[in-house]
């Protein structure tokens, strides 16, 4: 019943950054302090969302989708990371690292969506304002959760499934820090031709249509702030996409060359793939609450009531 193989090892070994072994101890400090800020960062925001009513709109749901996301994929990895670089511990169980490259990659195709779905709120919000209680209600908002949830483990799970079934006979040492999928296809000694092929057209398809239909969302926004007649509106129509269209880049850029590097990379070294690999599951979700959440005057507000409280009472706004 099961997909997995037979021949599957019991564990393997994760190696971290090939090439900065020397530096593991003293990188792994930066990276402790980025978890550290992801984590505290992100549960607040989630906590401040799901608590404060008045944040119980279409915007704030998708920021706490995106803080749930980032919880999930920076604990999947991060702790396991600073393991290997504090204190050597470089096997990790097969099954675990199986579990660890679903979700890496499916909550990564997760999050893909979502802030596709958050380009859809930006553009129902600016190009059809009188409209956007009526298209974006609370029913609306769960079934584009759902679906995005769908989507994101239906395309991922055979990817896994496929993984497991491959046959394991030589060395048991992936060159990462982490159960990256084409890291550990590398090591199967049977024929990787459909995860090659599946896992290119998965990512392409993912990234490709999400992206496509972001611009798509974008271009109609800038064309609708264009014509306002409020240079104010204006400023702060272009202020509220322009951090989400950063947050974009954060996220698109460092995952796709981690992605096509594994496949087409050799000539670009192993450390900086690597490295640039882990920093896209810790800088996105590090700084997704500082920008969103910050930059949201009703989160920012709620966040330092309590170091208001009497001016708060007094009707002082503390932003």
């Amino acid at each position: 019943m099961s997909c997995y193989n037979h021949s599957n090892p019991s564990t393997f070994l994760l190696m971290g950054i090939p090439g900065l072994e020397a530096t593991h101890f003293w990188i792994a400090f930066p990276f402790c302090a980025m978890y550290v800020v992801a984590l505290l960062g992100n549960f607040t925001l989630f906590f401040v969302i799901t608590t404060e009513p008045s944040l119980h709109l279409p915007m704030y749901y998708f920021l706490c989708m995106i803080a749930g996301i980032d919880l999930v994929l920076t604990t999947s990895t991060v702790p396991k990371i600073l393991s290997i670089f504090w204190f050597h511990s470089y096997e990790i169980v097969f099954e675990c690292c199986v579990v660890q490259m679903f979700f890496i990659h499916s909550f990564s195709a997760i999050e893909s969506v979502v802030l596709l779905a958050m380009a859809f709120d930006c553009y129902v919000a600016i190009c059809k304002p009188l409209r956007y209680t009526a298209m974006l209600t609370n029913a609306v908002i769960a079934k584009i959760g759902l679906a995005v949830f769908v989507r994101g483990i239906s395309q991922l799970t055979p990817l896994t499934c496929m993984v497991t079934r491959l046959p394991y006979c030589g060395p048991r040492v992936i060159s990462h820090s982490y159960c990256e999928h084409m890291a550990v296809v590398k090591l199967a000694c049977g024929d990787t031709t459909p995860n090659y092929v599946y896992g290119i057209t998965t990512a392409t398809f993912v990234v490709g249509s999400d992206s496509i239909f972001i611009a798509i969302s974008y271009i109609l926004i800038l064309r609708a702030v264009l014509s306002l007649s409020s240079r104010d509106a204006c400023l702060k129509s272009f202020s509220t996409c322009g951090f989400h269209v950063c947050i974009i880049l954060v996220f698109y850029t460092p995952a796709l060359f981690s992605f096509y590097t594994q496949r087409w990379g050799q000539n670009i070294p192993a450390h900086i793939h690597i490295l640039l690999a882990d920093l896209y599951l810790l800088v996105p979700p590090m700084l997704n609450p500082i920008i969103y959440g910050m930059k949201t005057k009703q989160i920012r507000g709620r966040v330092l009531r309590p170091f208001y409280p009497e001016r708060s009472r007094l009707g002082f706004d503390p932003h």
